[in-house]
């Protein structure tokens, strides 16, 4: 009793008081600790903000006072004089307003250090949103405490914002109560500001715990019965509070896996330039893991005592001309945040491989769902509808950024877009190329002389799919797009189709999971028509007839990415574990590609207007075989005799009568002949070729 009286006396100095709770209090968590061993009987957790779910004023006062070239400790005394009738009390407590504290701070700090001290600057930093961000460990933490059923609350010595409102930069759905000292007119260590928040938990003291960074307020709140953990590190005082409750608070990182060993960075030079870039808040273990998905450039997942951090780099050895270009992410991103498309937050571009090996950048990690299979399993199907209608909505918000407002106008060449691509591709290819494709050579034929014309340039993510997109964890809704190293500016239609790999893809695709033959309508996903559908409505654009045209160049272009990995994993270069499987693959996604290279050439002769009957008739050529018969001797000849035969508007004719038999069978079956005749026909006389005015035909 006499000591509780000695720590309410106001004639004990503030400094020796806390020192003094700090002894006690060690020796009251060791005896609570012993008593609630085993947790079960904790209802609530209850979080201090400063200190404990943000960084404390004081830690962020010690590294501005080095920037400032400020005698260190200055800030931290003016903070503790007067103690609770010290300015900082009495503003916390709303006493005073913002205007008024730093008036009389500002007058404290000049006669502690003897020299001007901007406190105007110290205050916009501790309240900025850089600074005042929340823990990610904390984060974490709530979301596990809040799924087991406990209740959480924050307990915060807080004050008013110029503008009037409190300072409470924490997501206030985290908590079932939240008390604030400036509202309530009380601070901590007062016990009734205790007692008032566990009143509206509706809890008793032994039914929580409380966590706090300084000793009055933990000695205040333990003499109540809560039980109490001192916050020195966010990770440490996580651990303890796992071991009261009895289940584990910080759960595994999504994708990730230890590092591999032949894409190992070299920690301690990390951490050097991670100190250097963030401040003294990195003190503390770093967690280094690397994300599964990536076939391009490693991904890593940093995590700090206070910061949680995604590192993307280029690989290791040579590496082909434009490929892997980091540098254009972090642009591209950094542009796309201020415009509201949801990315990452970029934090730093280090292009200096003498610091790990390659350049590299820097991002913030956003929890959140990556939807690796395209089917969806273990959703509704209105979930599944929700989550391809909100991917198809951010990607209409990309195509939708204004170029010039954005800085993006010279990101890339205006125009002449899927050219340069096809171009671009077919030297990416020849030079990973270890075996000849067949298909890969065809298309690479007829890619460049069947090109419809661009109508928009936009943006483009250039690897716009579902698994590139981080979902939030209880709603339909985008959190961040991945993966922008192939982005540049051109048409958006290329990112519509690609985005629509998954449709033509079976289930079993090893690398890039697909859909292609579940029944979608039960699911709930959209068909590739509504998903196009979808897209035209949403940007206001009219549907294009050429689809299969972009669909074969997204196949082509994803069998040349699949030849490029295959050819890095020859020598150790591949950041995949599963490179190695896409030579094998290579192969299939190009046949896909030339499936749709047929499909369009099919659909150009059918749509040909009638022409004035020729005077000998196909049937006299294909003697009794029908198109149908992909072996028939007649239609070879059909093919092979054609060109040389007739002029190209009677071979259009000829054509545009042969398609009296569409069925897919018929296109099938005469893939072969078309890939050896109508495509080095179609290049040869292509400029003679009737043209259409809406751009169907070829130019």
């Amino acid at each position: 009793m006499c000591i509780r009286r000695l720590f309410q006396s106001s004639c004990l100095p503030w400094t020796w008081r806390a020192a003094f709770m700090k002894s006690m209090q060690c020796r009251q968590q060791r005896t609570h600790r012993w008593t609630h061993s085993g947790g079960g009987t904790y209802r609530a957790v209850i979080f201090d903000m400063g200190g404990v779910l943000i960084p404390s004023p004081a830690s962020v006062a010690a590294e501005w006072e080095v920037q400032n070239r400020i005698p260190s400790g200055t800030i931290l005394k003016a903070l503790i004089k007067g103690g609770e009738n010290g300015p900082w009390m009495t503003f916390m407590r709303g006493e005073i307003t913002t205007e008024d504290f730093l008036k009389e701070f500002g007058r404290l700090c000049f006669e502690i250090s003897e020299t001007s001290v901007p406190v105007d600057s110290f205050f916009s930093l501790l309240t900025s949103k850089q600074v005042a961000k929340q823990f990610p460990v904390m984060t974490e933490a709530i979301s596990q405490i809040r799924s087991k059923g406990l209740q959480t609350a924050v307990l915060s010595n807080n004050f008013r914002l110029p503008n009037g409102k409190s300072f409470l930069p924490v997501d206030q759905k985290q908590f079932d109560v939240v008390v604030e000292s400036c509202l309530e007119g009380i601070c901590k260590p007062d016990p009734r500001i205790y007692q008032l928040c566990l009143a509206r938990l509706g809890l008793q003291p032994s039914e929580s715990i409380f966590l706090d960074d300084l000793g009055p307020n933990l000695k205040a709140a333990a003499s109540l019965g809560i039980h109490t953990i001192k916050v020195d590190d966010p990770e440490a005082a996580v651990r303890e509070l796992e071991a009261l409750l009895g289940f584990p608070l910080r759960v595994g990182i999504p994708n990730t896996h230890p590092v591999r060993k032949t894409m190992e960075i070299p920690k301690d030079a990390l951490e050097k330039y991670l100190k250097g870039l963030l401040g003294t808040q990195t003190t503390g273990p770093m967690e280094l893991l690397q994300f599964d998905h990536g076939q391009s450039n490693p991904t890593y997942y940093i995590r700090l005592p206070s910061h949680q951090l995604v590192l993307r780099k280029k690989p290791p050895g040579t590496l082909l001309p434009s490929a892997h270009a980091i540098e254009r992410e972090f642009r591209i991103m950094k542009a796309l945040a201020k415009a509201g498309v949801p990315v990452p937050r970029v934090l730093d571009l280090c292009e200096d491989s003498s610091v790990i090996g390659t350049p590299f950048y820097l991002m913030e990690y956003c929890p959140g769902l990556i939807y690796k299979d395209p089917s969806l399993p273990g959703l509704e199907p209105s979930q599944r509808q929700a989550i391809y209608t909100a991917m198809n909505r951010v990607l209409c918000k990309i195509h939708s950024v204004d170029l010039q407002a954005a800085g993006l106008d010279d990101y890339g060449k205006q125009g002449d877009y899927l050219p340069r691509q096809v171009q671009t591709w077919t030297k990416q290819y020849r030079a990973a190329e270890t075996s000849t494709i067949p298909s890969m050579e065809r298309l690479i034929q007829w890619l460049p002389v069947h090109l419809p014309s661009q109508q928009r340039t936009t943006v483009v993510h250039g690897d716009f799919r579902l698994d590139n997109l981080l979902f939030h964890p209880d709603k339909p809704e985008v959190l961040a797009v991945l993966d922008w190293e192939l982005s540049t500016l051109g048409d958006p239609l290329a990112d519509v189709a690609y985005s629509c790999l998954a449709h033509y893809l079976p289930p079993s695709f090893p690398i890039l999971r697909g859909v292609s033959g579940c029944d979608l309508t039960q699911l709930g996903i959209p068909t590739v028509e509504e998903y196009f559908r979808m897209y035209c409505h949403h940007m206001g654009t009219p549907p294009v007839d050429c689809w299969n045209f972009y669909m074969a160049f997204s196949f082509f272009r994803v069998a040349a990415i699949l030849q490029g990995v295959y050819k890095r994993s020859l020598t150790g270069q591949a950041s995949s574990a599963t490179a190695e499987q896409s030579g094998k693959l290579a192969e299939f996604v190009a046949n896909l590609a030339w499936d749709f290279a047929v499909k369009e050439g099919f659909r150009v002769f059918k749509e040909m207007p009638a022409s004035k009957p020729l005077r000998r008739s196909y049937h006299m050529w294909a003697g009794s075989q029908s198109l149908l018969s992909p072996r028939a001797e007649g239609v070879t000849a059909l093919f092979q005799e054609l060109p040389q035969l007739m002029p190209q508007r009677q071979l259009w004719s000829s054509l545009q009568r042969a398609s009296l038999h569409r069925s897919e069978s018929c296109m099938t079956g005469c893939r072969g002949l078309w890939s050896s005749v109508y495509t080095p026909w179609s290049q040869n006389c292509r400029d003679t070729r009737p043209q259409r005015i809406d751009g169907a035909l070829p130019r």
